[in-house]
């Protein structure tokens, strides 16, 4: 990649890896480390982390935002298993929310913005 693409991409472990978590490994341990210069994104190329947005509305890369939706529906699915099993750690109506969380954010990357 020259430094040309003018898109916006979204990182490849976009389900992953969350401002969130890493404020409250922050909050809670005081230490956290840096984060990468280059990442992978959805389409497969490597560019530098400031081209990447977990905000669907700034995707521009549309197999980004296809990549995105994906990952966050399959998200949604393994969260529902998760809650429905006996003895899971949340509950099936915390599950459902997440979940829904999870499929608001794919209709938001499958309709553009």
């Amino acid at each position: 990649m020259d430094g040309a693409d003018p898109h916006i991409h979204v990182d490849q472990r976009v389900t992953r890896d969350d401002a969130r978590v890493r404020n409250l490994l922050a909050g809670t341990f005081g230490l956290v480390g840096d984060l990468p210069e280059r990442v992978t994104t959805g389409c497969g190329l490597r560019v530098p982390y400031a081209m990447t947005s977990a905000r669907p509305e700034s995707v521009t890369c549309l197999a980004c935002r296809e990549h995105g939706r994906d990952q966050h529906i399959r998200s949604a699915e393994q969260i529902e298993r998760l809650g429905a099993m006996p003895g899971a750690a949340i509950t099936g109506a915390e599950a459902g929310r997440v979940a829904e969380h999870h499929r608001d954010l794919a209709r938001r990357f499958a309709d553009g913005g």
